[in-house]
């Protein structure tokens, strides 16, 4: 039987709209996932979209360390994170941490909309 792989979802507040958008354009193929997000970003494409996604702390609260852990334990098989690098973030170290994690722990990370489609498409 083939593991259900799980995805995180994280998108920072100039995104959050983006990326609820995104869900819903896909949410055939993400309800064949597990999902989990940063708190906000959770909540919102969980009542748009009606799938279940486990949410962790807000992103400035601890949410992007709290996913990192997670890719580190295996327990994430890939993200999309929706940033906006053109905005400051008080958590900048966080969102640097998160994806280092990722590279140092090779896993799959979008950080925009084409490069969301192509993962979810392979």
């Amino acid at each position: 039987m083939k593991k259900q792989k799980t995805v995180a979802l994280i998108a920072h507040d100039g995104k959050k709209h983006d990326i609820v958008n995104w869900a819903l354009q896909h949410k055939d193929v993400l309800q064949e996932y597990k999902l989990c997000g940063t708190g906000t970003t959770a909540k919102l494409i969980s009542e748009a979209t009606g799938l279940q996604v486990k949410g962790y702390l807000s992103g400035p609260l601890g949410g992007d360390l709290q996913i990192g852990a997670k890719m580190a334990e295996k327990a994430i098989d890939m993200v999309v994170f929706f940033w906006d690098p053109l905005s400051a973030q008080p958590h900048d170290p966080d969102v640097k941490a998160l994806l280092r994690i990722a590279v140092v722990y090779d896993i799959p990370i979008a950080t925009n909309r084409a490069t969301a489609n192509l993962m979810l498409s392979i």
